[in-house]
Parts: C-alpha cells; sequence; structure tokens
C-alpha cells in the first residue's frame, strides 16, 4: 500500500484579544454601563423633625398661609412628613392647631381688607358696532375672592365662622329651630360695603 504522508496538526489560531490588540484601528474594550444615581430629596427637605422648621411652618400657617402651599417651599418638608409629625409627637399637633386658628382669623382680615380695597382692570366690552375696553373696579373678582375664604372659615371653623342655631318658643307653641350662617351675613355686609364704594367711585 502506498505511504501517505502525515499531515502536520494545524496551528491553533491565535486570540482574538491578542490579534486585536497588536492591529491598528482596535476597538476598545466594552464598559459595563453604570447604574443610574439614586435620586433623593433636595437639599434641606428631609424628613428629620426639628425647632427651627416647626417654628417656621407654625409661624406661616398662622399668618393664612395654608400648609400645602408652605410644603412646596424650598427647604420645607413634605405635606405628608408634617403629618406624620402631627401624629408622632403631640405637642407639635398642639402648636400647629393654634397656629391654624390664628390663620383662619387671618383670612377673615384678609377678606375685608379685599372688600375694601379696589382694584383695576381692564374689561373689554363688545357691541354690534364696536369692540372697545374699558378701565374699573374689578368686582366680580374681589366678590368670588371674599366668598371663597368666608365659605371656607365657615366649613373649618363653624363655631365662630359658621351656623349658629337658635331655640325658641314656649308651652303652647312648638319649639322651632332656627339657623343662621354668621359668614353669609359677614359676606353680605362686605359685599354691600365693595358696592357702595364702587357708586361713589363712579360719581367722583
Amino acid at each position: 500500500m502506498p505511504e501517505t504522508a502525515a499531515t502536520k496538526p494545524q496551528k491553533q489560531p491565535q486570540k482574538a484579544a491578542k490579534a486585536s490588540a497588536k492591529g491598528k484601528g482596535a476597538s476598545a474594550p466594552e464598559i459595563a454601563p453604570k447604574a443610574p444615581k439614586k435620586m433623593g430629596a433636595p437639599k434641606g427637605s428631609g424628613s428629620k423633625y426639628t425647632e427651627e422648621i416647626a417654628d417656621q411652618i407654625c409661624d406661616l400657617v398662622s399668618n393664612g398661609v395654608n400648609l400645602r402651599k408652605v410644603c412646596r417651599m424650598e427647604g420645607m418638608p413634605a405635606w405628608r412628613t408634617v403629618y406624620d409629625w402631627v401624629v408622632a409627637r403631640p405637642e407639635f399637633a398642639a402648636r400647629l392647631a393654634r397656629a391654624r386658628e390664628m390663620g383662619y382669623d387671618a383670612l377673615a382680615e384678609e377678606a375685608l381688607e379685599i372688600s375694601n380695597t379696589p382694584v383695576l382692570g381692564q374689561k373689554q366690552v363688545m357691541s354690534d358696532k364696536a369692540t372697545y375696553t374699558t378701565v374699573e373696579d374689578m368686582l366680580g373678582h374681589r366678590k368670588l375672592q371674599i366668598e371663597t375664604r368666608l365659605k371656607l372659615l365657615a366649613c373649618w371653623d363653624p363655631k365662630k365662622y359658621g351656623s349658629k342655631v337658635q331655640l325658641g318658643g314656649d308651652a303652647d307653641n312648638p319649639v322651632k329651630i332656627e339657623a343662621e350662617v354668621q359668614a353669609e351675613k359677614l359676606l353680605g355686609a362686605m359685599l354691600k360695603n365693595v358696592e357702595l364704594r364702587s357708586q361713589a367711585d363712579a360719581h367722583e
């Protein structure tokens, strides 16, 4: 039988990493993407209770600023955090309650100030012939501001700004209940004051 030449063993191909390192234009090794950073609360808005923050919250609320607006201010805790403090700290809950009572009075005084302060604005009047602009007191907007404040006060503090119940009657007549809403009386007086002032300004 004819002898056959023995086949030489083939050389193993060089590692791709070694070849790519020597070759020109080799691509850089891939880098695993970094994990996204955790987003935390803004600086100064943590949930740690401090007397300084508590004083600021109570001071703003006592001046008629609602709590949600306070919590949106820079450096203030979240709204739910404040309520966690109310549950966990009875002394803070009592301070906040007193601040709210003072805030209700501040809103009532603000409504009186609105009724006494004319606000000029432009009003567009359209007719069949032309469209023109007048400058007058924004009476409708002022009425809405006053009415909103007084109705909220009647809900928030009904003993002071809500319904007053009077009982009357005797043995011959059945007892009847008459409910008189103090906030509505105050609103009517304020609106009447606004209208009188507007009429006086129109005659000047």
